[in-house]
């Protein structure tokens, strides 16, 4: 089942009765979080925005996702292109930058019933899992020429040696026009948009885990200069580097490097799918 997550997480965050949390999240593929006690408000940059959903879903993004949360306790699910393709099937350039609450969205209704039966009365972590386990482990596989075809893209896509759309295609080994439809279909965006966002987030990365870096120590090398990742920057996030650098991230900043420490990436969009490596830099 690797292949089709990111990882499955379980959150708690423990603030006095009345307290509050903020904080953004970047880019990143499609995620199911399921709460229990406090609810987020959550909004996409730019975009939609939900208030009181015990089953938040969102699709794959390139904008920032913020959120607003009390004492509340949390389990997440990422889903890798590939677990889109098996788990939702539905074109994923349709529902990027989405924001929904679950229950009510029709693209993930068949997760409703985990949604309603997933926590424990004692919060058995254990018990949780495995719930979480059998259903996604029941619901039907993809033809394996397809999986194939959509490993070769993401694993293409994650290598930071590949550059250019040129580069992409060449890697994988198929024509233009077929990466091109299946990076809207399963990713959510054309392979430029995914190449750029992972040169960014890339950056972002390495930002949040060392910020005596500086941007400019922490800038990807395959961008031309400052002024290009000020404007991706921009596009991706709503705000400038020193905008966000001066914000609290209270939640995030821990999750990623603690990410880093147990999964290896600190950020969803850097996870390598299963069964593949990125080359040396």
């Amino acid at each position: 089942m690797q292949r089709y997550f990111t990882t499955f997480y379980i959150t708690e965050i423990d603030l006095p009765e009345a307290g509050r949390v903020c904080d953004a999240l970047q880019p990143e593929w499609a995620n199911l979080r399921f709460f229990t006690g406090s609810r987020p408000k959550a909004w996409i940059e730019g975009g939609c925005r939900i208030e009181g959903a015990r089953f938040v879903a969102t699709g794959p993004s390139n904008r920032s996702a913020n959120f607003e949360l009390g004492k509340s306790r949390f389990w997440g699910i990422g889903l890798l292109p590939l677990g889109w393709a098996r788990f939702v099937g539905l074109p994923a350039d349709q529902h990027a930058n989405l924001i929904a609450d679950g229950h009510d969205h029709p693209a993930f209704a068949r997760f409703t019933a985990l949604a309603d039966s997933l926590f424990s009365t004692d919060g058995d972590e254990q018990a949780e899992l495995e719930r979480i386990m059998a259903f996604f482990s029941a619901l039907p596989e993809l033809d394996p020429a397809e999986e194939a075809r959509i490993l070769a893209i993401h694993s293409a896509l994650v290598d930071p040696l590949v550059a250019s759309v040129g580069e992409l295609v060449e890697r994988v080994g198929i024509g233009q026009r077929t990466v091109e439809r299946l990076c809207m279909r399963d990713f959510g965006f054309p392979p430029k948009l995914l190449l750029r966002r992972q040169r960014f987030m890339r950056s972002l990365a390495q930002f949040m885990l060392d910020r005596s870096l500086k941007w400019i120590g922490a800038i990807d090398g395959h961008y031309h200069d400052q002024a290009q990742f000020i404007r991706d920057f921009r596009e991706f996030m709503g705000m400038s580097p020193r905008q966000y650098a001066a914000l609290p991230h209270p939640v995030l900043e821990l999750f990623m490097q603690e990410r880093a420490r147990v999964h290896g990436a600190a950020a969803q969009t850097l996870d390598v799918p299963a069964g593949t490596a990125p080359r040396a830099a």
